[in-house]
């Protein structure tokens, strides 16, 4: 395993690059666009200094122009005043943290275009690289006392083919032998690796490979990061989180564990060794005498409950501190006080702040409303430093205190936003054809007026255990919809998390069931509203969403007018043999299509898309990326091909330079004004 170092040079060539600045665009039309979505600052972090007094966070644009974004660092006191930004750079600083108490922040930044760690003073100034990783790295955590830094790297997986015939230097063949040999956007040749190094303050050194030379993934592809790491509050441990499986055997299951490795002794044990799903996000407790972490009970169940786990450190002995609470966790955080723990979770159709106690298990709400939370940074006993968003704004930082009190701390967005007539959003129940109620978020078109008809969409969502909640996306953005003139109807349908587990956990085995039944059950109550043009409703969604559009497509008994699938499940056999991720498709298809004694899986398979296209009767468009691994392009060429042999009107944009998301800006604004041009043929220009 090479760990040998570079020489880096003492400035990163990117700093002859474009700097990108905030947008100087105005909305004239007071219309929100794509342009408005575009110019939108997209605020990540916040860190909180050591001494609790600052908080440090990014703020990031992009530029359609130079077809990038950029991210620049700012930093404010942590009641939101004397904000500065303290970075103006061509790259973005990236997993930017304090050091030193606050005096210093490190972050990474490329040099000769490698990802190296860097340094500088807290107010910007006297930037430099203190790593030189041959390959860079992708994440770090220094340990409490700053000695020691933890790094993500990555280890060579799989040889090319010149290192196998040295006589033929051009060939570019790939020889595969098992399973795993692809992930989401790449063929895999590389895998990280966490690399440990020790630091004095100016130079990163001594860097050495902790997992030597054991071929698994430390964080898990494909997004894992730095959460997958703990540092001990004395220093001497660190917990990683690694699924130690290769090929067919890691295709299979999602059994991850901590490893806690001994910095003493160089030694690495395994303390979830027996707990069979995914254990992930390790934390110490403050008083260092707990570990926590997320945990999910099943093998092969990706979507199961994310529990929160705690272990004694002086006996061992784990616990579930949330087994008497029936929703998924997604984020924990330590209160200082190491007497309770903060968690993010989706709740009927949101995502609030939660806290759990940690000798009784009670559960408190600290902050809910109609929005999303999405970070947790305590500064003390009495106040957390969180972001949240929603259907119709952004991400901003705010504070929250001991009595819920929950104050905005930027307004990156809110000039831009301020001059955009926003849509409105509101909560629906719908009586489902099982006797249940299912919320559904409706929103309507701004200065929307009940005497009118709208045309409106479907929106269905991917995963397909996504939680439906005020997500705010730069894509799939449902206020973006609305201010075209569409009523989006968005259901909480059946597999979304937040409303027990057994509504999540239905629709595995169940793709063509009760879910579509909830998708149509929305559709028919909102037809019911005298504002809703019937005759014009429009399906759209992404990977399940866009194997829901196929499904429904052929089994919608002229409820839609027309139809949008990206990156879609068209046929269903297929997909089991073409994804690499084999334990998703076993648990939610239920198992091979040839197994003919599984009752799940013909069940599941007999009800494919593809099996329908004899009655697809509406226009469809159908989007996807030539990088997607995880829904092969080919599924959507198999669906264009069969509308296109079929005569229904059909069109289909293609990116081979994109995976399963549309990333690239311009790719991106080209998405949308298709999107938004074959929806408005369909649902108004015809009428």
């Amino acid at each position: 395993m090479s760990t040998s170092l570079l020489a880096v040079a003492a400035t990163a060539s990117a700093e002859d690059e474009v700097i990108i600045e905030k947008p100087d665009f105005v909305p004239a039309d007071g219309r929100y666009s794509i342009e408005v979505l575009e110019s939108i600052g997209r605020v990540g972090g916040p860190v909180v200094s050591p001494d609790g007094k600052k908080i440090l966070y990014g703020v990031s644009y992009e530029s359609v122009e130079q077809n990038r974004s950029n991210q620049d660092l700012y930093v404010m006191d942590v009641d939101g005043g004397n904000k500065r930004r303290i970075t103006r750079t061509a790259r973005s600083e990236q997993g930017a943290t304090w050091i030193d108490g606050g005096k210093r922040i490190a972050f990474i930044y490329p040099v000769d275009d490698v990802p190296q760690l860097w340094v500088m003073d807290a107010d910007g100034n006297n930037r430099r690289a203190v790593s030189s990783v041959e390959k860079g790295i992708q994440g770090f955590l220094f340990s409490p006392d700053q000695k020691h830094v933890v790094m993500i790297g990555s280890v060579k997986y799989s040889k090319e083919a010149p290192e196998v015939y040295p006589d033929l230097p051009k060939a570019t063949g790939k020889l595969i032998d098992d399973l795993m040999y692809k992930h989401w956007d790449e063929w895999v040749t590389e895998i990280p690796h966490p690399f440990l190094g020790d630091f004095d303050g100016e130079r990163v050194d001594n860097v050495r490979d902790i997992m030597q030379d054991e071929p698994y993934e430390s964080p898990m592809k494909p997004f894992g990061g730095i959460e997958s790491f703990a540092w001990s509050p004395d220093s001497k441990e660190l917990i990683y989180v690694s699924r130690k499986k290769t090929g067919m055997e890691y295709a299979i299951s999602t059994n991850s564990d901590l490893y806690l490795y001994d910095l003493a002794t160089a030694t690495t044990r395994n303390i979830t060794e027996g707990m069979m799903g995914y254990d992930t996000c390790p934390a110490y407790s403050p008083d260092g005498k707990w570990i926590a972490w997320l945990s999910m009970e099943h093998d092969g169940y990706e979507s199961d409950k994310n529990r929160i786990m705690v272990m004694d450190r002086a006996t061992g002995v784990k616990t579930d501190l949330t087994a008497n609470w029936d929703y998924t966790v997604d984020a924990i955080s330590w209160n200082v006080d190491s007497k309770s723990l903060y968690f993010i979770a989706p709740k009927d159709g949101v995502t609030p702040i939660f806290s759990i106690d940690l000798k009784k298990h009670e559960v408190k709400t600290v902050a809910d409303g109609k929005y999303d939370y999405a970070a947790l940074a305590p500064v003390d006993n009495k106040v957390l430093i969180t972001m949240r968003h929603s259907m119709v704004a952004p991400n901003e930082i705010y504070s929250v205190n001991a009595k819920g009190v929950v104050t905005q701390l930027t307004e990156v967005n809110t000039e831009l936003l301020s001059k955009v007539k926003m849509p409105t959003v509101e909560a629906r129940m719908v009586p489902t054809t099982d006797g249940k109620e299912m919320l559904t978020w409706v929103v309507y078109p701004p200065e929307f007026d009940k005497n009118k008809k709208y045309p409106s969409i479907l929106y269905c969502q991917g995963g397909p255990q996504s939680a439906v909640s005020q997500f705010f996306s730069y894509r799939w953005n449902l206020a973006l919809m609305a201010a075209n003139g569409y009523v989006v109807i968005a259901p909480n349908r059946r597999g979304l998390p937040g409303f027990g587990t057994e509504w999540n956990a239905q629709i595995s085995g169940d793709y063509p069931g009760q879910n579509m039944r909830d998708y149509l059950s929305a559709v028919d109550d909102m037809k019911r509203e005298s504002y809703i043009d019937s005759e014009h409703i429009g399906a759209v969604g992404a990977s399940y969403g866009g194997f829901s559009v196929y499904w429904l497509a052929g089994n919608h008994d002229k409820r839609f007018k027309c139809f949008i699938a990206h990156a879609g499940i068209f046929n269903t056999e297929a997909q089991y043999l073409e994804t690499e991720e084999m334990w998703f498709a076993n648990w939610d298809l239920g198992g091979p299509f040839w197994d003919k004694n599984n009752a799940v899986a013909q069940r599941t398979f007999a009800s494919s898309p593809h099996k329908f296209v004899d009655k697809w009767d509406a226009p469809i468009l159908i989007t996807h990326g030539e990088y997607d691994f995880r829904i092969l392009a080919s599924q959507g060429m198999m669906a264009f091909n069969a509308a296109r042999l079929r005569g229904i009107p059909t069109e289909m944009l293609i990116f081979p330079d994109e995976n399963h998301w549309i990333l690239k800006p311009q790719n991106a604004v080209m998405w949308q004004r298709v999107f938004f041009s074959w929806l408005d043929r369909w649902l108004k220009d015809e009428k």
